[in-house]
């Protein structure tokens, strides 16, 4: 699709962040560098910054005017021996957990094939100092250990603990792109928001591939008594064909497995998509006529939203916007452009032309 005009530019701003993200190296367990590189980002914008355990914490000029969050780990492996290499979010998770029980989980086990002839880098995990360069030769379900075992071409001088990410670059084919974009495009489109105007707060979290990440957000709420019915997560969601990703440009929720999305935000997302031409689905639902149709039982899926639901007993509510994709937790994850321009109006609707009017009267 031919962008025009300020449309066109401010699109291609937004992807320079993104190609600029995607190179910074960020696995599952060893974010630091990756943190580091948003914050000057942030910083450069005169943004507030702080960091704390496990989530970096930005604020406009008025941090309760919003409330976004995403995660900021990406797939990746560990070193754990001489020569030995394992997936890390599993290594992540202080535990081997590949029990086959989520969605995530159960696709990703017919993923292994795709790894290999991977390039992968190393890096050191607290400065983020490059390391090298192998390739990924071989990657097997190992069911003794439950996790994937790789084997690594040109990286028999690592020590354990070595973070290696894939190596990556975002990629235009006519109206879609690919990469690993689960989850550095949602952190990407929220220092994006700053840059047009988006005066509230942003969570960067860790390690939610490894299922922590909510833990480090709930936490921070808990240290400043914050509660909120408005915390918006920003997030992937997979499909199996390009077809079905074509036809729809947002993902919404009204729960997931753990939690009921009660938030105020649904509605108010609904409306703009409805004034935008924006087309949309629940994913909760989808996931239940497929299952009817299909004559299969199966999960609706976890989420960090649904988890500090749980956890809060409701005191913390809010709702998933996601960006609909295939290849999901590969290099080669791909959405549409016009998915990524909707889910700018969206909350370019939610947070910033709102205010503007309010400003106005």
């Amino acid at each position: 699709m031919e962008l025009k005009g300020e449309t066109k530019r401010n699109m291609e701003e937004f992807y320079d962040i993104l190609k600029q993200l995607i190179r910074i190296p960020s696995v599952v367990g060893a974010e630091h560098p990756f943190f580091m590189f948003v914050k000057r980002e942030l910083e450069e914008l005169g943004v507030s910054v702080e960091y704390y355990d496990g989530v970096l914490v930005a604020k406009g000029d008025k941090p309760e005017s919003g409330y976004l969050s995403s995660h900021a780990d990406r797939h990746g492996l560990f070193c754990t021996g001489h020569n030995e290499f394992q997936y890390a979010a599993f290594i992540t998770k202080n535990r081997a957990d590949l029990t086959g029980n989520s969605n995530a989980e159960q696709l990703l086990r017919n993923f292994t094939s795709r790894f290999v002839d991977e390039k992968v880098q190393a890096y050191e995990p607290w400065s983020g100092a490059y390391l090298g360069i192998g390739t990924i030769k071989e990657a097997f379900l190992c069911n003794r250990r439950k996790n994937i075992i790789f084997k690594v071409e040109g990286f028999d001088y690592l020590f354990p603990s070595t973070p290696i990410a894939f190596m990556d670059k975002l990629e235009f084919r006519g109206d879609i792109i690919s990469a690993q974009l689960d989850n550095v495009i949602s952190i990407a489109i929220m220092i994006y928001m700053y840059q047009i105007g988006y005066q509230g707060t942003a969570f960067f979290t860790a390690s939610e591939e490894a299922g922590k990440s909510w833990r480090f957000l709930l936490e921070y709420f808990k240290r400043f008594d914050i509660t909120t019915n408005e915390l918006l997560v920003l997030d992937t969601s997979p499909y199996e064909r390009l077809e079905d990703i074509k036809a729809i440009d947002i993902v919404l929720r009204n729960r997931d497995s753990n939690a009921v999305f009660r938030s105020p935000l649904k509605e108010k997302i609904k409306k703009i998509a409805k004034k935008e031409g924006v087309r949309y689905h629940f994913k909760d639902t989808y996931l239940k006529e497929k299952m009817a149709k299909n004559g299969t039982k199966g999960s609706l899926g976890t989420t960090e939203m649904g988890r500090i639901i749980h956890a809060t007993k409701g005191e913390i509510q809010g709702t998933t916007l996601q960006i609909p994709t295939i290849g999901y937790h590969t290099v080669n994850e791909t959405a549409s452009t016009k998915s990524v321009e909707s889910i700018i109006k969206v909350l370019k609707g939610l947070y910033i032309n709102e205010k503007v009017k309010e400003k106005a009267a």
